[in-house]
């Protein structure tokens, strides 16, 4: 008894240490003096596109515990299937698509039907040309999707111009149990053959590697994105066929050996679906929730959302909703026609949210308008500016500024929780998406009508920042806007000068 006590005694206090120390190198993480804007760190071409990759281990990312990629898919390229041991919000920043994500157990309730396909002796005797899948959604500019941790899923661009879609992980999040990366298992083709031909002389990967930051041995690299084969290429091809009860020679096509078409490939003559026909109706609001600019015109003022209030018995797992328009009008949370307007996606709009423990925030600012300064209470923030120039300012807990930098388009920057943080339009206006890791993130703001500054008495500003009474009233009341703030004339003229 005693040995097996001092056994238990030793496994608790080793377990302890153990998440002692990782506690301890994520504090250490987060202690920033100074962070930059971010660019892409790899660039991967295949057949039909290309995969940037960010620097999984800028310090940026190891604080909040996420990661970053973006997808550039020409027309009539697929994105093989896979499945990441992280959850996934994307978002699509430009074009459209049609995607499918395979949730295990579920049916596959999209099928053609056999009396259309077949008759009399035919009937049931012949499969060429039937098919059946699980659901497929359209996808349009503004959507986001959420992907739960190890869900395969694949994505079709079937327009006529480029689909780009930026990628967000939560590798902290509580269903990865690997490691502090993402990692992607391919289920189709070869990605190892397009990393070998860039390795060998091929003028495709862009490295962005930082300056006088030396990577520590067998840390993650880019490029190991793609740097193995799909997952049937481990397994024995004898097996393979034995399996999925084929010959030898797909099954040796499963294992994509000779396949050298990289990880987005050509789709030959198109993709035929199955997948519901969008009403006039449909595709008219699809085209109005992804027309991409402000109209002051529309006035919204918060909603319960799509879907009313949650009790959590709506959705099961074959029903769930994986994706959200947020430039829907419907979803904007704040608006000043003068300055812009942020709509925020959460749990209550977006129940799958919930399960992944993520949310996602749309912003535009108007030229020169600038977002109340303020800090998210519940959650780390990665900030991708999608167009136009965004002046941000972050302010760590010793009040020293970490960033002060204009972010242009295409660019990222990780704001960590608690810390302060305050936005400006450059003169062309901006608009941006931020990736939360809170399914319903909350922010605090410190000036405006509603604010930590406006909420305290009267006396208590005055004596904290050594004004008179009157001063500390007009620090309160002076700016009657909630969250966005029409440029005054005062900072135009700065801006002008």
């Amino acid at each position: 008894m005693a040995s097996k006590a001092s056994l238990l005694l030793a496994l608790s206090l080793l377990f302890t240490a153990c998440l002692a120390h990782h506690r301890q190198q994520q504090q250490d993480q987060c202690q920033l003096r100074n962070i930059e804007a971010l660019e892409p760190y790899d660039i991967i071409q295949a057949e039909a596109g290309v995969t940037e990759i960010w620097d999984a281990d800028n310090q940026q990312f190891q604080c909040a515990g996420v990661d970053f990629i973006r997808h550039r898919i020409q027309p009539g390229g697929l994105l093989l299937p896979s499945y990441v041991n992280t959850p996934i919000l994307a978002f699509i920043e430009r074009g459209r698509g049609v995607h499918g994500v395979i949730l295990p157990g579920c049916p596959e309730t999209y099928e053609y039907s056999q009396d259309q396909q077949f008759s009399g002796e035919r009937r049931g005797q012949e499969f060429e040309s039937q098919d059946r899948h699980q659901k497929v959604e359209e996808l349009n500019q503004g959507d986001v999707v959420a992907i739960p941790t190890g869900a395969a899923h694949w994505l079709h661009n079937d327009g006529d111009s480029e689909l780009v879609a930026v990628v967000f992980f939560d590798t902290q999040n509580y269903n990865n149990q690997l490691d502090e990366y993402h990692r992607r298992f391919f289920l189709a083709g070869n990605p190892q053959a397009q990393s070998q031909q860039q390795q060998q002389g091929r003028p495709q990967i862009q490295r962005h590697q930082q300056q006088g930051r030396p990577r520590r041995q067998g840390q993650w690299q880019g490029r190991q994105f793609l740097n193995s084969g799909n997952i049937f290429n481990g397994f024995d091809a004898e097996f393979i066929a034995e399996a999925f009860n084929v010959d030898r020679d797909t099954a040796e096509k499963l294992q994509g050996q000779r396949d050298q078409r990289g990880h987005i490939v050509k789709a030959q003559q198109g993709l035929q679906i199955i997948r519901p026909q969008q009403s006039r109706q449909q595709q008219q609001q699809s085209r109005r929730g992804s027309s991409g600019r402000f109209d002051p015109r529309q006035q919204h003022h918060g909603h319960r959302g799509s879907g009313g209030w949650s009790n959590g018995f709506e959705e099961t797992i074959c029903s769930l909703k994986l994706k959200e328009n947020i430039e829907n009008p419907s979803h904007a949370d704040f608006v000043n026609p003068q300055a812009g307007k942020i709509a925020n996606l959460n749990s209550f709009k977006f129940p799958i949210l919930k399960h992944l423990q993520l949310s996602a925030e749309r912003g535009e600012l108007q030229r020169n308008a600038i977002q109340s300064p303020h800090w998210t209470i519940n959650a780390h923030n990665l900030l991708y500016v999608t167009e136009g120039n965004l002046r941000v300012q972050i302010v760590n807990n010793e009040g020293n500024s970490i960033f002060d930098n204009v972010l242009r388009e295409g660019q990222v920057v990780v704001i960590p929780q608690n810390f302060a943080v305050i936005k400006r339009a450059g003169e062309q206006g901006a608009r941006w998406v931020s990736f939360k890791t809170n399914d319903n993130a909350m922010i605090a703001n410190l000036a405006g009508r509603v604010s930590a500054i406006s909420s305290l008495p009267v006396d208590v500003v005055a004596n904290s920042y050594q004004l008179s009474r009157e001063d500390a009233q007009r620090l309160k009341f002076s700016q009657r806007e909630t969250v966005l703030f029409n440029p005054s004339y005062r900072s135009q003229g700065r801006a002008s000068a």
